[in-house]
């Protein structure tokens, strides 16, 4: 009926079991902060691109059409894809990014000095 208090583990004991799982719970820190926390960082970027995109914004698709932002309904948005206006419709989650906007002025090239 009642419990010996030598049958209790000693202190060792527990340092033992404690080195057993302290290099699964080192392995596990190191894949959070190796994998896993630059992955959710990347895909909040993503997301954050992909919602602040507005009418008139040049983007490209994962599919590889660019095209100039004509209307954005909740989850899809329609693009013009070219000079004759093809308009194509497209899902949010389908956009690759923004594109650079077009830089209007030419540099002229710099002379050589003599």
């Amino acid at each position: 009926m009642f419990m010996a208090l030598d049958k209790m583990p000693a202190a060792s004991d527990y340092g033992s079991l404690l080195a057993q799982f302290l290099p699964l719970v080192v392995l596990i820190v190191v894949f959070y902060f190796v994998l896993i926390r630059p992955q959710r960082k990347r895909d909040k970027q993503e997301r954050d691109m992909r919602n602040s995109i507005s009418v008139g914004d040049e983007i490209s698709t994962i599919g590889g059409f660019i095209g100039r932002v004509v209307s954005i309904k909740d989850d899809t948005l329609v693009i013009e894809s070219s000079s004759d206006r093809t308009k194509l419709k497209i899902y949010r989650w389908a956009i690759r990014g923004k594109e650079a906007p077009a830089t209007e002025v030419v540099e002229a090239p710099k002379e050589a000095k003599k």
